[in-house]
C-alpha cells in the first residue's frame, strides 16, 4: 500500500464522520462541505442533485425531529469498505443505524462514490438504502 492510499482512506473516513456528526448536531453549513457542487444523493423516494437540493434533505429531517417531545438523532456507521479506483476516485459501502427518541429508528446501507475535489475528498454520489424501520419511526414514513 502506498502512502497516498492510506491518506485517501483516512480522509474519506473523516468525510463520513463529518457527515454524521454535523448532520446529527444540526450543523448543516459544515455538513454541506462534504459534498461537491455536482454531488447526488439518492434516497428511496427521490434523487437530489447539487448542494442546494441535497440541503433540503437535512432541513426536512429537522422538521420531522421537532415537535412536542424533545428529540435527537444519532447515526452510527459500521463496516466501512473503501475501494480506491485511482488517486482521485473511490467507492465505499457501509452499514448505518439511526437512533432517535424511540430508540432504534431505522437502519440500512450507504453506497458511495467519493471524488477528490480541490484537494479535498467529497461524497460525489450517495445511495441510501433503507433495510428496515421500527414501528413508529420518527424519520421514516
Amino acid at each position: 500500500m502506498e502512502i497516498w492510499e492510506v491518506v485517501a482512506r483516512e480522509c474519506i473516513r473523516d468525510v463520513v464522520t463529518t457527515y454524521n456528526s454535523n448532520g446529527d448536531a444540526g450543523r448543516f453549513v459544515p455538513l454541506m462541505e462534504v459534498f461537491a457542487e455536482d454531488s447526488v444523493m439518492e434516497l428511496p423516494d427521490r434523487t437530489y442533485t447539487g448542494k442546494t437540493e441535497i440541503s433540503e434533505i437535512f432541513t426536512g429531517a429537522r422538521t420531522k425531529l421537532t415537535g412536542a417531545a424533545p428529540s435527537y438523532v444519532r447515526h452510527f456507521g459500521a463496516t466501512h469498505k473503501i475501494e480506491l479506483v485511482d488517486e482521485q476516485n473511490a467507492t465505499g459501502r457501509l452499514y448505518f443505524l439511526v437512533i432517535t427518541r424511540i430508540g432504534l429508528d431505522h437502519w440500512g446501507r450507504y453506497v458511495d462514490r467519493y471524488r477528490l475535489v480541490d484537494g479535498k475528498w467529497r461524497i460525489h454520489h450517495r445511495k441510501v438504502i433503507i433495510d428496515g424501520a421500527t414501528d413508529g419511526s420518527v424519520m421514516i414514513g
